[in-house]
Parts: C-alpha cells; sequence; structure tokens
C-alpha cells in the first residue's frame, strides 16, 4: 500500500499548484484591469480612460476576481482533503469527499472556466475596436492616445486568458474525481466490512 501512494498523491498535488496558479493569474488579471488607468488632454479637455468606459472591461474584472476567489477556497479544500488522506488510511477517503459536493465542484470548474474565458473573449473583441477604430460608424483608435492605459489592459486579459487556460485543465482533474467516485470502494477493509454486512 506504500508503494501506491505516491502516484495517488501526485494527482492531489498537481491539482493543488493548478488551482494556486489559476487564483493568482486571474487575481493579476482583475488587478491589472482595475488599476488601469490613463488622464491625456484631447482639444484642451481632459479625459481619464477607465476600464468602466468599456463595460466588457468591467465585467472581466467582477468574473476574474470571483474566479480567483473560487479557486482560493478550492485550494484551501484540496490542501484539507490532502491533508486528512495522509493522516487517516485509505478507506476513510471515499466517506470524507461525498459524490454530491464532487459534482458540485466539477459544474463550478466547468462554469467558472468558461466565464473568464467568454468575459475574456468579449472584452477582446471590445478592445480591438479602440486599437483599430471602425470607419464605418467614425469610431476613432484610441490606443494611440491612450497608450498606457491599452497596454495595461492587454496585460490583464494575457493574464486572465491563461487563467481560463489553466482553469480548463483543473476542470479535468474534477472529472477524474468525479468519475473515480463513481466506482465503490474497493480497498480491503470496505470489502471485510461489506461481507461483515452481508452476514448480518
Amino acid at each position: 500500500m506504500a508503494a501506491g501512494s505516491p502516484p495517488a498523491a501526485s494527482p492531489a498535488r498537481m491539482e493543488c499548484v493548478l488551482r494556486g496558479a489559476c487564483a493568482a493569474m486571474a487575481a493579476a488579471g482583475a488587478l491589472l484591469l482595475g488599476l488601469s488607468a490613463q488622464t491625456k488632454t484631447v482639444l484642451f479637455i481632459q479625459r481619464k480612460a477607465v476600464p468602466k468606459d468599456v463595460q466588457a472591461l468591467w465585467v472581466l474584472i467582477v468574473a476574474a476576481s470571483a474566479a480567483s476567489g473560487y479557486h482560493v477556497v478550492q485550494l484551501a479544500r484540496c490542501l484539507y482533503m490532502s491533508r486528512l488522506a495522509v493522516a487517516g488510511d485509505g478507506a476513510g477517503g471515499c466517506r470524507r469527499l461525498s459524490r454530491g459536493i464532487t459534482c458540485v465542484t466539477f459544474l463550478l470548474d466547468k462554469g467558472c472556466a468558461y466565464m473568464v474565458f467568454a468575459t475574456t473573449v468579449a472584452a477582446l473583441q471590445a478592445c480591438f475596436v479602440g486599437l483599430v477604430g471602425v470607419e464605418a460608424l467614425q469610431w476613432s483608435k484610441l490606443c494611440n492616445i491612450y497608450t498606457r492605459f491599452c497596454e495595461q489592459a492587454a496585460a490583464g486579459m494575457i493574464c486572465s486568458m491563461l487563467a481560463a487556460g489553466g482553469m480548463a485543465v483543473v476542470s479535468a482533474f474534477s472529472d477524474r474525481e468525479l468519475f473515480r467516485r463513481r466506482r465503490p470502494c474497493s480497498s480491503p477493509a470496505a470489502a471485510a466490512g461489506a461481507r461483515q454486512c452481508a452476514r448480518l
């Protein structure tokens, strides 16, 4: 049993690392976008560019912040469960994490990845208009005026896209855990308990 412990612990450790990276990247994206602001004088009038001027950027800040908080909570749960698995025996692991919690985690991981990816793509599309302009609608380019704001927003969206990719990988761990929980516990202790119940 001791020889089989490292392979079982390795996916849990990798999941913890990935969740920490996703939380850090999503938080970095939200901070870069939230703190991006630049003031310029345009036609003798001072104008300040802030993320709220582009609604898609503001939605991305909220989505990335929520995703970061969610993955911090999941990271704490993952560390707690791995500590319980190390402290306790292997048979108790199936009882500690119910199938319902596993299903909820699976759905939340998928939804979180889709939410961050969708809001990032929407923000990219909205900012692309500011980058190249739309001559048919007489929308002029804005990134040649608010250069620092656009660069910081681009860095924030890159972090958010990397976070969305990491969340997609994390959801694969949720898939594995969900389908692993569908199989009944097959440890010797669980089998002995089932045989004892059958005698009664």
